[in-house]
């Protein structure tokens, strides 16, 4: 029983995580890149949101990935997923760098 409870968590945020990266995907509500945050207003409105969108989809869908992997290693005790989770996030954090790097070349 503490298993489901400690796992539903790390399930919750993964939910979370995917509702965004739809919102994200169908460029609704706030973006949330940080180009656009720390962008002036001026910035803001000429910027092309469509890449950053994506940008943040593909970011929030990966992090649902992780969490849900967290989420099944708890609720499994299979401490082998840990392994796969370290793998996913490496991933994660490796295209958001990749793909920051590459809109910004774009834009130039």
């Amino acid at each position: 029983m503490k298993e489901i409870i400690a796992a539903s968590i790390p399930f919750l945020i993964s939910v979370f995580a995917f509702f965004m990266s739809i919102r994200s995907f169908m460029e609704k509500g706030f973006l949330f890149n940080n180009a656009y945050i720390y962008a002036s207003k001026q910035e803001r409105e000429a910027m092309n949101k469509k890449p950053h969108y994506r940008q943040s989809a593909i970011v929030f869908l990966l992090m649902g990935i992780v969490f849900g992997l967290i989420g099944l290693e708890v609720l499994f005790n299979a401490n082998w997923i840990f392994y796969i989770v370290v793998v996913s996030i490496i991933i994660t954090l490796i295209y958001a760098i990749v793909s920051s790097i590459a809109i910004e070349r774009h834009n130039k």
